[in-house]
C-alpha cells in the first residue's frame, strides 16, 4: 500500500507542477499577446490621428466675423451709414488697415449666408465688396511703413490667413452659384490672386 501511495504522490506533485509551468507560460503568452495588441494599436491610433491632422490641414483654419445684419435687411443702410462713419474717423493706418480686414471678413460671410438663401447676386456683390475692401489695406501698409511704423507680423498673419479663406470660399461658391453668376465671381476670384500676390510680398 504504501509503495502503492508513493507513486501516486509523485504522479500527483508532478502533474501539480506540470499545471503550475503550463499556467505560468500561458500567462506569459497571454501578457506578450496583449503587449502586442496594444502596441500595433497604439501604432494605429498613432497613424489615424496624424491622418487626421493632415486631413484637416486641407482646409484654411480662419473664423470669419458673424455678419450681423444682411445686405437685404431693411435696416441694412442704417449699418452701412454707420461703417463709413467709422471708418473716416479712424486716422491711424494700422487700426483702419485692421477695421477694413473686419469689414472684408464680415462681407464675406454676408456672401455666404446670401447664397444660403438663394438670393446669389447679392451675394456675389457682397463678395465683390469684401474684396475691394481687402485691396484697400495694402496701401495703408505701404503708408504706414514709409511713415517708420511696420505693421505687426500678426496682422500679416491674418491676411495670409484671410485671403485664402476667401480664395477656398470662392471655390466652393463657384462649384454651387448659377452660371450666369460665374462670370461676376470671376472678377473677384482675380482681385484675390492679386492680393496674394502682393501679401507674398509683404
Amino acid at each position: 500500500m504504501a509503495g502503492l501511495f508513493f507513486p501516486a504522490r509523485c504522479i500527483k506533485i508532478s502533474f501539480t507542477l506540470f499545471l503550475g509551468i503550463m499556467i505560468k507560460k500561458t500567462t506569459g503568452l497571454f501578457l506578450a499577446f496583449l503587449f502586442v495588441v496594444i502596441v500595433l494599436g497604439g501604432f494605429y491610433l498613432l497613424n489615424l490621428s496624424s491622418q487626421t491632422v493632415i486631413f484637416g490641414q486641407e482646409k484654411i483654419v480662419y473664423n470669419l466675423p458673424y455678419p450681423g445684419l444682411l445686405p437685404d435687411h431693411p435696416v441694412y443702410p442704417i449699418k452701412a451709414i454707420r461703417d463709413r462713419l467709422v471708418d473716416f474717423f479712424t486716422r491711424d493706418y494700422i487700426k483702419k488697415a485692421r477695421l477694413y480686414l473686419l469689414y472684408s471678413d464680415k462681407r464675406v460671410n454676408m456672401a455666404l449666408f446670401l447664397a444660403k438663401k438663394g438670393k446669389n447676386k447679392l451675394a456675389v456683390s457682397s463678395f465683390s465688396k469684401g474684396e475691394k475692401y481687402f485691396q484697400k489695406i495694402l496701401p495703408l501698409l505701404e503708408t504706414s511703413k514709409k511713415q517708420g511704423v511696420s505693421p505687426p507680423s500678426d496682422l500679416i498673419d491674418n491676411l495670409k490667413l484671410s485671403n485664402a479663406k476667401h480664395g477656398e470660399l470662392l471655390d466652393q461658391l463657384l462649384k454651387t452659384l448659377p452660371q450666369g453668376q460665374t462670370e461676376a465671381l470671376a472678377e473677384v476670384m482675380r482681385i484675390n490672386q492679386e492680393i496674394k500676390i502682393k501679401l507674398e510680398r509683404l
